[in-house]
């Protein structure tokens, strides 16, 4: 027969799982939101929209509103629950996570500026197989680090800190394609010089993307694997397997 104090109990850590699955729920709610952004952004860039561009960029406030909000909540559990051990990195990981994911937000807002200027030039295709093929392949490794999230699966995102490394190759060959534009025709430049922009701005977004992977790994196994490479990422995930 469980006492008074058993039951009280019971029902703050009832309470207390819930408030951590609305904060995870909330941040993954942002992913979707930002993961869509990103998406209009690429579309914009690619199809010369520059009406779809305005639009993203006004949506940036969404983002931004949804961040305070999740950092405010998972403060509020910091103060009145202090959560230990699992509980406590689940809450660490979600505030690092909701902050990578305003900065692909941030990222998403400037490839959308750049699809304005660059419907304002007038269309051309030089860049925009490199932009559309690296989009498709960071838009993915943000939905992958979001899925590792929801799942806590630390092979999941071992898997996205390996696609960042192929994307960073990438782009390096994509930036120096971009120059060879610029020089084999100086009238270019400026045009050139916003693919370059939207170029680095997806590389950061693969970047983030690699961050929220790293926060799952610290999540579920309680290793910082930040500055440790991809070697050393695979060696602390494998030792755990």
């Amino acid at each position: 027969m469980k006492t008074d104090a058993g039951v009280h109990g019971h029902h703050i850590s009832q309470q207390f799982n819930q408030e951590l699955e609305e904060i995870k729920s909330s941040m993954l709610e942002m992913g979707g939101l930002v993961e869509h952004q990103l998406g209009d952004a690429l579309s914009a860039l690619i199809s010369a929209d520059s009406e779809l561009g305005r639009t993203v960029r006004a949506n940036d406030d969404a983002v931004n509103d949804m961040e305070i909000n999740i950092d405010e909540a998972c403060n509020r559990i910091l103060a009145r629950r202090q959560p230990a051990a699992s509980d406590l990195r689940l809450v660490l990981g979600i505030i690092k996570a909701t902050n990578d994911l305003e900065r692909i937000g941030d990222e998403a807002a400037k490839i959308a500026r750049l699809a304005i200027e660059l419907a304002d030039q007038g269309d051309s295709s030089k860049g925009y197989v490199e932009i559309r093929h690296i989009g498709e392949r960071v838009r993915h490794m943000v939905n992958m680090a979001l899925d590792a999230f929801a799942r806590y699966d630390a092979e999941a995102a071992l898997a996205v800190a390996r696609e960042d490394v192929s994307v960073d190759l990438e782009y390096g060959t994509a930036m120096r394609e971009m120059i060879t534009f610029m020089i084999e025709d100086p009238r270019s430049i400026t045009r050139v010089l916003n693919v370059i922009w939207a170029l680095r701005s997806l590389e950061r977004v693969g970047d983030h993307a690699k961050n929220i992977a790293e926060h799952v790994v610290y999540m579920v196994m309680g290793a910082d694997v930040r500055h440790v490479g991809l070697s050393g990422m695979e060696e602390q995930v494998k030792s755990e397997l």
